[in-house]
């Protein structure tokens, strides 16, 4: 085997495989590549790095030596000064047992804190020591980031023999299964279940050459095979001896990757070196080995030897030598002497239920020995019904019940021997103490069939060959060797051949059940008194269940009549039943009928009593006593018959009465024989019926009731109160009704009382049909009270009563002008317009209004006047300049006054400016003056309008509005034109009709300075193109479209070209281009790993070129299925997705 070299040895030590090292089944026999076996857990000392280890115990547990049967305690302490929690630790056997999992009689861990020193103690208790706990032994302590770790060797005395040869295999056999012997620090208790096959002598196997040329998936087959049960471990430790070796410059011939050696022998290690002078190391599980009795160095020219004496549990460690920088690793193997099976099982033969016992006896007390049955292995669980026993060297399988199955080859098997027997189980022969006995039972009774064989076995039970299965009503019972089959109540279907047949036997024991049954009939479904009811009209088919063995005769009468199988009444009669039938059945068939059953165990009889039922009779026509607006109340009596059943209720029907369909007015019954239809239209003429309803049906209608027409009086009158007040009259006034109806309003009666008397006198014998009524001739002083009434066809309304009385007696109302608010300011109208001012005020009795414009009483010819008893009316149809002043109104009642005083201002539009003056030319400008109007139309002047008009065309053209000042300078006017103007005055109603023109003209004369404009260059906006923002290397999905953008100026607009991997994408449908102001987008329809690459962008015009570029990566790829799916071979997408793979781990 080639010699590891420095690197991978330092790979092995400090770090876990790398995850992109594929695994045997992934990588197969490729050359060169590094591959690591199975999913073995790195050891914890990989884990962690050296430079991050810290010193956390302040005391370590040190080696120790304890003679075979002894108790020994390791105690590691670690300081939580600076620790927030308790520390995280493990303790190992070798590399990477954990022994948290071994725990039990032989092995205990415990730990406690002392909280005046904050100082953690762990121990580990190892109780009555066996050879196997010898080793080396690893204590790690963890706490967040920090960690510790130290080894301490166990070594086990016992006195020296010599040790049979071993091999290899025994090295990774592992005990401690998770019962009694939970502890145990060997690795036999894990040995898996596997068939037991007989032990030959065979050939020395070097079982790691097998696993160096074997397939790896033929590991578990020679780990099968050879009994190594930590596989795992061990394809660990072929994992580093796999690795490829580099030339090492210190050693010219290194350790073999591995040692083995017979527990008590000698082992020798030798390298040669290159160079005689280099200080030589060696080191067992990282400690340095000194020489001693045990370790012995020799020294032979390059040649450096290391014999190792005594070997036991403890050397099984891994070693390596140092030279220099380099390393020289080996493993090495102590084997236990196997266990020799020193007494074999011998066969046997029992019955079924005995008590089996098979022994045999080991060399070694205690050994750990494996039992099989058929090669299958045997368990010591508390549900299993073979217990194993071990008394020192004697190993005993026990069953206590003997089954007909337990009948096997059993096999014992240790690690140096086995041993089979036969084991055979016989039913004993069986006899029959108490056979079954015929029975006959009456219907009801028990059924109790018994019988006694002479074995203790279970057994079936069969009724006329089927088999009977255990049930609420049957009931098998079995106690030692009696069994019993019992049936409560005995029906007639149970009448049959029994038999009871034992289990396993071919022997059956027979009977026979016969059941009696008196006649009897079964009338639980019938109603009270036996009592059916049918529906006149409809067929009756009355079946009654009868039961009698045997069949009973039956016999049918009505009175002293005997029914007959045929007729429209008649018997009919079946094996289990008899069935009375009626055809279209009448009131008359109502009355008793009799059913007999006769047969010779007995006779049974009953009366059935049969009611014809029908719908009712229809009641009488229903009588209308009282009609409202839009419902009336209705009434009658219930039909004469009902039927043979009660009456439930009634439905009611209505109809139009020109109309022939008829609305049902209720989808309940109603219960009573009054109802009230609603909703109906006023002024229109129904009649109604009623139905009668029973639990057969309903009746036919009634007769039509008379006909009637819903009309309802008006609502009171609304707003009633007094109008007005004298010494002997009162005028009251109001509003309409709110609702007045279909009949419409006749008009309305008014109603007085005085105080204190309760008689209502009529003031208007006719009715009126204003809203306004003056009672006359009434007592001045007196009080009296009012009501209205609104009449119409179906008569008065509810009365409408003023609130107080009112007293017959003239009040005196101060006078007062309500003067509206638009009117409290000037009153503006233009001429020509209607002015028409309503002015409400109030003053009784008989206010007098007078009118009076600027002092002076009004023309009554220009101005029309009219006044009320509320309010007063000034009315101008057109209204003139000559109209606008201050109106003063005054309104005098008796000796007092109220004033009111209105501002109207008539205007008009103004009239045209005075004088309009050129003040100055100069250049292209003209300087005008003007007065204001000497007319402004009665309101304030708002601005002028100037126009200007060529001497030549005399067009008016407008210059400027709106304008407020009496002087304005006019601009831009053409040279060498003569220009005259005009001014219009304006104000609210508008420009004035006529406009003021200038009497001289302006010229604009040519002569002069020519002003000349400066001359500006233009801007020279032209750019070569320059990306503003470039393109980014963009990862995508493979399937998902994906998009490059960049931004990119220039003028002239810039061509746009995209290029991939420097060739110019064109006519691809795969690909979409977009440019919109300046921003560049490349769309990437579904992209393949086809499509990864460089991608550019080119931009060029007449002044120049640029170009900007980005690496695309699709990930994702074509998946297998998809390939497939195009028809691709399969032996072609395995090597594609091996390319994908290993370009992916080049790439990491």
């Amino acid at each position: 085997m080639p010699e590891p070299t420095k690197k991978d040895e330092t790979e092995t030590e400090n770090a876990p495989p790398p995850p992109e090292q594929k695994t045997p089944q992934e990588g197969g026999t490729e050359k060169g590549k590094v591959w690591s076996i199975g999913d073995g857990a790195p050891e914890e000392t990989e884990k962690r790095d050296d430079s991050q280890r810290s010193t956390l115990f302040i005391e370590k547990p040190q080696s120790g030596s304890v003679s075979v049967g002894g108790n020994i305690t390791f105690i590691a302490k670690v300081e939580a000064k600076d620790l927030l929690r308790k520390p995280n630790v493990k303790w190992f056997k070798g590399k990477w047992m954990d022994l948290a999992s071994k725990a039990g009689k032989h092995l205990q861990l415990k730990e406690s804190f002392e909280r005046h020193t904050k100082i953690h103690t762990f121990e580990m208790h190892i109780i009555q020591a066996k050879e196997n706990y010898a080793g080396n032994y690893r204590c790690e302590v963890s706490y967040k980031d920090k960690f510790d770790s130290c080894s301490f060797d166990l070594e086990v005395t016992e006195s020296s023999q010599a040790a049979p040869s071993i091999d290899i295999r025994s090295a990774f056999k592992r005990s401690g299964d998770g019962q009694d012997d939970a502890g145990e620090l060997d690795f036999s208790g894990l040995l898996k279940r596997r068939e037991v096959k007989q032990q030959e002598e065979e050939p020395e196997v070097d079982v790691w050459e097998l696993l160096k040329n074997a397939n790896p998936s033929e590991y578990e087959k020679i780990a099968f095979q050879y009994g190594i049960t930590d596989l795992r471990g061990m394809l660990k430790r072929l994992k580093r001896m796999r690795r490829e070796v580099k030339k090492s410059a210190a050693f010219a011939k290194g350790l073999d990757p591995a040692y083995q050696v017979d527990k008590g022998g000698k082992v020798r290690f030798m390298v040669e070196l290159a160079d005689p002078t280099v200080e030589l190391k060696w080191y067992k599980n990282g400690q340095e080995i000194r020489p001693s009795a045990k370790y012995i160095f020799e020294h032979k020219g390059n040649q450096r030897i290391l014999f190792i004496n005594n070997c036991t549990m403890t050397d099984d460690a891994r070693y390596y030598v140092t030279a220099g920088d380099e390393k020289c690793s080996t493993e090495l193997f102590v084997r236990d002497p196997p266990i020799l099976v020193t007494k074999g099982l011998e066969d046997t033969n029992t019955y079924v239920g005995e008590r089996v016992e098979l022994s045999c006896e080991v060399s070694e007390d205690d050994a750990n020995v494996k039992w099989f049955k058929n090669g299958v292995e045997l368990t010591n669980e508390p549900k299993s019904r073979y217990r194993i026993k071990v008394e020192g060297k004697k190993h005993t399988l026990i069953i206590e019940e003997a089954a007909k199955n337990d009948s096997a080859t059993y096999s014992v098997m240790t690690t140096g021997g086995q041993s089979e027997a036969k084991l055979s189980v016989d039913l004993r022969p069986l006899k029959i103490s108490l056979a079954l006995e015929d029975q006959t039972v009456r219907l009801g009774q028990e059924i109790h069939l018994k019988c006694e064989i002479s074995e203790n076995v279970e057994g079936k039970w069969y009724k006329n060959g089927q088999l009977v299965e255990a049930s609420d009503r049957v009931k098998l019972y079995h106690k030692g060797r009696i069994h019993r089959f019992i049936i409560a109540s005995a029906a007639v279907d149970d009448e049959g051949e029994y038999m009871f047949v034992p289990d396993a036997y071919n022997i059956n024991i027979p009977c026979k059940v016969h059941v009696v049954d008196p006649p009897k009939l079964h009338l639980d479904g019938l109603g009270e008194d036996n009592t059916v009811t049918v529906v006149a009209g409809s067929k009756l088919r009355l079946e009654i269940p009868i039961t009698g063995e045997p069949t009973p005769k039956v016999m049918w009468s009505r009175g002293d009549k005997w029914l007959t199988d045929s007729g429209r009444i008649r018997a009919e009669t079946y094996p289990d039943s008899s069935c009375l039938v009626i055809d279209a059945a009448e009131r008359e068939d109502s009355g008793p009928f009799r059913i007999t059953l006769k047969n010779e165990a007995g006779e049974d009889t009953a009366l059935i009593n049969i009611k014809v039922v029908d719908v009712p009779d229809p009641p009488q026509a229903p009588n209308v006593t009282e009609v409202g607006e839009d419902w009336c109340v209705m009434t009658w009596e219930p039909p004469a018959n009902d039927g043979g059943s009660p009456i439930l209720g009634y439905f009611i029907e209505r109809k139009k009465k020109q109309s022939s369909r008829w609305m049902r007015l209720n989808f309940e019954l109603c219960k009573e024989t009054t109802f009230e239809p609603k909703k109906m239209i006023e002024g229109v003429a129904y009649e109604v019926r009623v139905f009668a309803v029973n639990a057969i049906g309903i009746s036919k209608p009634s007769m039509p009731s008379k006909s009637f027409v819903p009309l309802a009086v008006t609502s009171p009158p609304t707003l009633l109160a007094v109008d007005g007040v004298t010494d002997t009259s009162v005028t009251m006034k109001w509003r309409p009704p709110d609702h007045i109806g279909a009949a419409g309003l006749d008009g309305y009666v008014v109603e007085y009382c005085f105080e204190g008397t309760d008689e209502w006198i009529v003031a208007n014998p006719e009715l009126t049909d204003k809203t306004k009524f003056t009672i006359n001739g009434l007592p001045t002083g007196s009080k009296i009270l009012v009501r209205v009434k609104a009449v119409n066809a179906a008569g008065e309304s509810e009365p409408r009563y003023h609130p107080q009385p009112i007293l017959v007696k003239e009040v005196v109302e101060p006078p007062k002008i309500r003067l509206p608010r638009h009117l409290k300011q000037t009153y503006t109208r233009r001429v020509g317009e209607t002015v028409n001012l309503v002015i409400p005020f109030q003053g009784r009795p008989r206010a007098k209004v007078s009118w009076q414009k600027n002092g002076s009483p009004i023309d009554k010819n220009q101005i029309n006047i009219r006044n009320t008893e509320n309010d007063t009316i000034i009315f101008i149809r057109k209204a003139e300049r000559s109209h606008s002043g201050e109106y003063d109104m005054k309104v005098e009642v008796e000796n007092l006054e109220d004033k009111a005083t209105i501002d109207i201002q008539i205007v008009d539009r103004p009239g045209p400016p005075e004088i309009v003056t050129i003040e100055d030319v100069w250049g292209e400008n003209v300087n005008l003056s003007w007065k204001p109007p000497k007319d402004d139309g009665n309101a304030a002047i708002t601005g002028y309008t100037i126009q200007k008009a060529d001497k030549k065309s005399m067009e008016w053209f407008t210059v400027m509005e709106h304008y407020h000042r009496t002087s304005a300078t006019i601009n831009e006017l053409v040279i060498g034109n003569e220009y005259y103007f005009r001014i219009f005055a304006e104000n609210m109603c508008g420009l004035s009709e006529d406009a003021t023109m200038t009497k001289e003209s302006a010229l604009i004369a040519k002569d002069g300075k020519v002003y000349k404009y400066p001359v500006y260059d233009d801007f020279d906006f032209s750019e070569r193109p320059l990306f503003t923002q470039p393109l980014i290397n963009t990862y995508a999905v493979a399937g998902y479209n994906a998009t490059l953008n960049c931004s990119v100026r220039g003028n002239p607009k810039p061509k746009i070209t995209w290029l991939k991997n420097k060739v110019i994408i064109m006519n691809d449908p795969r690909y979409r281009m977009f440019s919109n102001q300046g921003v560049c987008t490349l769309e990437i329809r579904k992209p393949s790993p086809y499509d990864g690459g460089t991608y550019t962008c080119r931009a060029v015009n007449e002044l120049g070129e640029a170009e900007v570029d980005c690496k695309l990566e699709v990930k994702g790829g074509l998946s297998f299925f998809r390939l497939l799916m195009d028809g691709v071979p399969p032996h072609i997408i395995d090597s594609y997705m091996r390319e994908v793979q290993a370009d992916k781990t080049e790439g990491k």
